[in-house]
């Protein structure tokens, strides 16, 4: 299963290392196979500059990526993205692709700005409740939550309430067991709800 990590200009380094390190990691302790094939995506998948200085080259950009099974949109200083027509555009197109879409932080705005979140209940970042409920006052934004899952999307609270949500992507898409098994080789207390 192809998870495609979508990452940007001073986006969150937890945003995206942390659902990294979660898929790669079950994929390693897998004793069966490797489910989870994951990757960075970045607009021209020239070097990013994250959060604090953080460089990181994306292994693909948006021509030339596989494609994507699981979409995940991270969040960071989301300002500048969310007005990117063709960025938005990607987003949405991808969205319809992929068989589940989540979002990190304030990748939710991205995703809302792109349609793919539209009436579900959401969360992001604690201190971007306010301002997802007032740009986009049809959604039901869900408080003091690690993450939301709405069936085929999944959104997640701040930082590292990505690791959180990609734990549970993971228990759901293949096992429990997997998602604990994860958890514990990362030395991470999964909190599961």
């Amino acid at each position: 299963m192809n998870v495609g990590i979508y990452l940007y200009h001073k986006a969150e380094v937890l945003d995206f290392s942390g659902p990294f390190e979660v898929f790669s990691t079950a994929s390693r302790v897998c004793q069966n196979d490797e489910p989870f094939n994951v990757f960075l995506i970045g607009e021209s998948g020239e070097t990013v500059i994250a959060r604090a200085g953080y460089k990181v080259v994306p292994n693909y950009s948006f021509e030339n990526h596989p494609n994507i099974d699981v979409l995940i949109v991270v969040g960071g200083d989301h300002t500048e993205e969310i007005n990117k027509a063709h960025v938005i555009d990607w987003i949405h197109q991808q969205a319809k692709k992929a068989s589940l879409v989540a979002s990190v932080c304030t990748g939710a705005f991205l995703l809302a700005k792109a349609e793919v979140l539209q009436l579900q209940k959401v969360t992001t970042h604690w201190e971007d409740i306010a301002d997802l409920k007032a740009m986009f006052t049809t959604l039901d934004v869900i408080e003091n939550v690690r993450w939301v899952d709405e069936g085929d999307i999944i959104t997640s609270a701040g930082i590292s309430a990505g690791i959180d949500m990609s734990l549970h992507i993971v228990s759901k898409l293949h096992s429990l067991d997997l998602a604990e098994k994860t958890a514990r080789q990362m030395d991470f207390d999964w909190t599961k709800s």
